[in-house]
């Protein structure tokens, strides 16, 4: 590899070793080609957008990197209601871009999910949420370039399987995300009466509170892209330039999942949340515990998974019960890690304003970034029994 041109460049972390073919796709007709062109060697191939929610190790990667710039939004007539846009998005757009544009044409469905790094076309890999808004509520479907194809096709909602912080995307279907469609709600004829666009029903108690409303009050979206703004920049999750703590990836973390039993072992004082049963990997079925440590029942548990070629998710689901969802910045801190916080000669620190972002100090390394990472999840395994899961994507390096 060159060297010349590095992920470092593309990444939100600011970390990452060469690429060696990097290719640009500003239109969709490119994307197709360019796709089309680098299948056709069968060398290995990586999609990139934003570089927001990606990791990759210090020796880069050994293929084509296939960069999407795509750029477009398209208005389309609605579901049959009235009050209903579907817009369709070319997947190399900023995800924060869209939402403003959203706000500004008076379209409530994703207002929350403002000043969420990264590209259009990552956002259903993962399935973003944010302060009581998910993707998956105003999600249409996708254009998905299946790997070896020669045209997009159309993939609803309901085929990509979103879940919490994942898809059938993530789970390794190979393509590359073409557009994404969403049907919003037009606040038109609210504000003809009231004089401004009233957004979804607050749903989060922390954006609640800092709007100064209950939650299930309604409150115009630009409002609540402002309120939500601040309160990502307050945690350093807002790119900028001149905030060291921006210079991460996010949220590292997921928030662990587990069966309402396993819950109860931790203490009182823990944040926790009933969810839908999705099982997920961190599901640990009710009854597993018994006598045993919560760290001696989860690896045991993690040892019958792997012994096993699947575990399906109705059952997983039957096993547990109610499975609820933990904080993984609460497991974090209780695990004696603080804000701040850094490995001796690391330039690899936990942000200094909210301790699930892994940050950038200057010039680290991806593996500096690991080690962190490895340490984290170390602690907090060590103390709780919790295994916590990265949510960016990982190319050549492991945790």
């Amino acid at each position: 590899m060159s060297g010349d041109i590095r992920f470092a460049e593309y990444t939100t972390l600011r970390v990452g070793g060469p690429i060696d073919r990097l290719l640009t796709a500003t239109t969709q007709r490119d994307l197709v080609d360019l796709a089309g062109e680098t299948w056709a060697t069968d060398a290995p191939w990586l999609a990139l957008g934003g570089g927001s929610n990606l990791l990759v190790g210090d020796e880069g990667f050994d293929g084509t990197v296939i960069r999407v710039a795509t750029h477009g939004i398209e208005v389309l007539p609605g579901s049959g209601d009235e009050h209903s846009v579907r817009v369709r998005v070319q997947a190399g757009e900023s995800w924060d871009d869209l939402v403003a544009w959203t706000v500004e044409h008076g379209y409530s469905g994703i207002e929350a999910l403002s000043g969420i790094p990264g590209s259009v076309g990552a956002a259903p890999v993962q399935n973003i949420g944010a302060y009581g808004q998910e993707l998956a509520s105003t999600l249409v479907a996708i254009e998905f370039l299946d790997e070896g194809a020669d045209a997009p096709r159309r993939m609803t909602a309901d085929e990509l399987e979103l879940a919490y912080r994942t898809s059938v995307l993530k789970q390794g279907l190979r393509g590359i995300v073409v557009t994404v469609e969403l049907e919003l709600h037009d606040t038109a004829a609210e504000r003809e009466v009231l004089g401004e666009a009233l957004g979804r029903p607050i749903a989060y108690g922390q954006l609640a509170a800092a709007l100064r409303v209950q939650q299930g009050d309604r409150v115009p979206i630009a409002k609540v892209r402002e309120s939500v703004l601040e309160l990502r920049a307050s945690k350093g999750m807002v790119l900028d330039a001149a905030d060291a703590d921006s210079v991460s990836a996010g949220s590292f973390f997921t928030n662990p999942i587990v069966g309402e039993h396993v819950a109860r072992t931790l203490p009182a004082a823990a944040p926790r949340w009933y969810v839908e049963p999705e099982a997920p990997d961190e599901v640990i079925p009710l009854g597993s515990l018994g006598s045993e440590s919560p760290l001696d029942a989860f690896l045991a548990h993690q040892a019958e998974l792997e012994a096993s070629d699947s575990v399906s998710a109705d059952r997983n689901a039957s096993e547990t019960g109610p499975l609820v969802k933990l904080s993984a910045a609460w497991l974090i801190e209780q695990s004696g890690i603080g804000r701040g916080f850094a490995l001796p000669g690391s330039r690899a620190a936990i942000s200094s304003k909210h301790t699930l972002a892994l940050t950038n100090r200057g010039d680290a390394s991806a593996d500096e970034i690991v080690q962190l990472a490895r340490f984290v999840q170390s602690r907090v395994q060590a103390e709780f029994g919790i295994v916590l899961r990265p949510e960016p994507v990982l190319v050549g390096v492991e945790l």
